[in-house]
């Protein structure tokens, strides 16, 4: 006996790979559907080997539904979370609404699995942002051996964490770069991107930061352990799909390189590809379809007396969300709605 799954916002990015990684995984789901706006009705998305057609999400009852895995904005999933909610089915949610409601679990299932237990409180559990999503199954493991202080973060975020309209304005820029007869202004992103780097991701705060570097402290503190302190530079590149973070930590006890090295070669969803030679390390484009989180790099730093560096790698549109999402969903199976 398996679970009524909905993913709702199934013809964008996320949702589309949402139905992917749900079919890729054989999610025990005995029935699916795809919800998305009116406007998408009837528009045809993949699972698996199957076809389904959107339904229309504001008309839909999720009464008997066990777990319906959100993929749209915040607005939206401010109307319809608490509906699914309300009748009994448990919302897995990718949109920045929920993540910091101190009655909803934020939930890396690699970090914090028993987090979802919580999911009682409101019926819901928020996936954390792509950036925080990679870093913290890093930290995890060395945290759990060496405790951590502080974490001083540099993202390298593609334009896929913008949605479809990111990915088309790098690919329209690029081609216009070669063809002097035509320009693309900047549209979803505040300068051009196409062959550039722009340290601006969501909005400026009061402090100087933004939002999207915000974020990465937040939900760091909330995930991991609240007296870790971060600092986060956010940076937009022009690379399709997959985010990358040169990461420096410190620590409370010294961890040598090759101790940090070992831990996380046998925590879970972590690759490493450590050698010091000409590409001995993964790049965003070698990522890109793979579940797990990559770490090159590592090196102690001699500036502080319990310091590593190290290089962290995943694509954004699995670990980031989709992935981790059905990995949630998964826990939740394990540990709270066992079937059959």
């Amino acid at each position: 006996m398996g679970y009524r799954v909905a993913v709702v916002g199934a013809t964008g990015n996320v949702g589309r790979e949402m139905l992917n990684i749900l079919a890729e995984r054989q999610f025990p789901a005995d029935e699916v559907v795809a919800l998305a706006s009116r406007r998408s009705l009837g528009t045809e998305v993949s699972y698996g080997d199957t076809t389904l057609k959107t339904k229309d999400l504001e008309a839909f009852d999720f009464t008997g539904w066990d777990i319906a895995l959100f993929a749209i904005g915040s607005d939206a999933t401010k109307t319809y979370a608490p509906k699914a909610a309300k009748a009994g089915c448990v919302v897995i949610d990718n949109s920045s609404l929920y993540r910091y409601d101190p009655d909803i679990p934020l939930v890396v299932p690699e970090v914090n699995p028993e987090a979802v237990e919580q999911y009682t409180n409101r019926n819901i559990i928020a996936n954390p942002n792509c950036s925080t999503a990679q870093m913290v199954v890093a930290l995890k493991p060395l945290h759990d051996r060496a405790t951590i202080k502080r974490v001083v973060v540099s993202t390298y975020q593609s334009v896929s964490g913008a949605g479809k309209e990111g990915i088309d304005e790098l690919w329209d820029q690029t081609k216009a770069v070669y063809n002097p007869t035509s320009e693309v202004p900047p549209s979803k992103f505040q300068k051009q991107i196409a062959f550039n780097v722009i340290p601006h991701i969501d909005v400026f705060m009061e402090d100087g930061s933004t939002k999207e570097e915000w974020k990465m402290v937040a939900e760091t503190k909330k995930i991991v352990d609240p007296s870790i302190k971060v600092t986060a530079t956010c940076v937009r590149v022009p690379v399709f799909v997959g985010h990358s973070e040169a990461v420096n930590i410190e620590f409370e006890e010294f961890l040598d390189e090759d101790e940090a090295r070992d831990i996380l070669r046998e925590a879970p969803g972590i690759m490493v590809i450590d050698k010091r030679e000409a590409g001995g390390y993964v790049t965003p484009v070698e990522c890109v379809g793979d579940y797990a989180t990559f770490i090159s790099r590592i090196r102690q730093d001699s500036t502080i007396e319990n310091g590593l560096n190290l290089w962290c790698v995943s694509d954004n549109l699995r670990k980031g969300a989709a992935l981790n999402a059905v990995q949630i969903a998964e826990t939740l199976g394990a540990r709270c709605l066992k079937k059959g």
